[in-house]
């Protein structure tokens, strides 16, 4: 057996993001960039299908505070039951955190919240522990937040305070490769788990199975997984196949 057979596996998870009742990729993610995949519902349901044991689901409307796809989301959480799922967007007061851990997720992100109104994201890591992923969006080292249209300071003061906090988990992004299919930032990733002991999902970029691969061979240092979009869409690699490399 190789040695990377011998590694262990890294968890991939599928995105479904939503804006106006479709599932949607952006570039960078800038709104007005979005290329639609039609209903999705039925991409989810794809994603299961081929093997998938997360889903990464984003209300990009809620994140950028136009609107919500409260409608869409429970339909795809309906089918892909069986499959956990991991939703994000807009989750920023008590009312959208009820709303989330009711929907049926397994586990729900924090983005903009955690930076702007730490004290509540504390309160809300401490009630939950592992039902609540902190996203770490990062131009360079600087965090972005409002659907990435706005700064949200530094990205090592903030890993500090959420460590302090007792974060379970962080889903690291480089915006300036999400979309781009460019491939992962992995100097970034290896920084950031230089600087925890808690898992890190990665996220933005991946574009080919050499991708997932050179992901994978980072789990013992802490990486547990990887969101993977733009690069199921346009069909550079299947999800069963990317579930095969990364070692299901």
């Amino acid at each position: 057996m190789s040695e990377f057979m011998k590694t262990p596996k890294l968890t991939l998870l599928p995105a479904v993001d939503i804006a106006d009742g479709k599932a949607v990729r952006l570039v960078q993610g800038e709104a007005g960039s979005e290329t639609s995949y039609g209903d999705p519902t039925d991409a989810a349901a794809d994603w299961v299908r081929q093997g998938a044991e997360w889903i990464h689901l984003v209300d990009l409307d809620a994140a950028f505070g136009r609107g919500s796809n409260g409608a869409a989301l429970k339909r795809v959480i309906r089918a892909a039951r069986g499959v956990n799922v991991e939703l994000s967007g807009g989750i920023r007061d008590d009312a959208s955190l009820e709303q989330a851990l009711e929907s049926g997720a397994k586990r729900i992100n924090l983005g903009t919240a955690a930076l702007e109104n730490p004290e509540w994201a504390a309160n809300v890591i401490a009630q939950y522990g592992e039902a609540v992923a902190v996203g770490l969006d990062v131009r360079g080292t600087t965090l972005a937040a409002r659907g990435w249209t706005k700064e949200g300071g530094d990205l090592w003061a903030v890993l500090d305070r959420l460590e302090d906090a007792g974060c379970a988990r962080y889903v690291v992004t480089d915006v300036t490769k999400d979309g781009t299919l460019r491939g992962p930032n992995l100097e970034l990733l290896q920084q950031v788990m230089d600087r925890t002991e808690r898992p890190v999902i990665a996220s933005g970029g991946v574009s080919t199975l050499d991708d997932i691969a050179a992901l994978r061979e980072l789990v013992p240092q802490g990486l547990e997984g990887a969101i993977v979009g733009k690069a199921l869409y346009a069909g550079n690699f299947t999800l069963a196949e990317a579930l095969d490399v990364a070692g299901r």
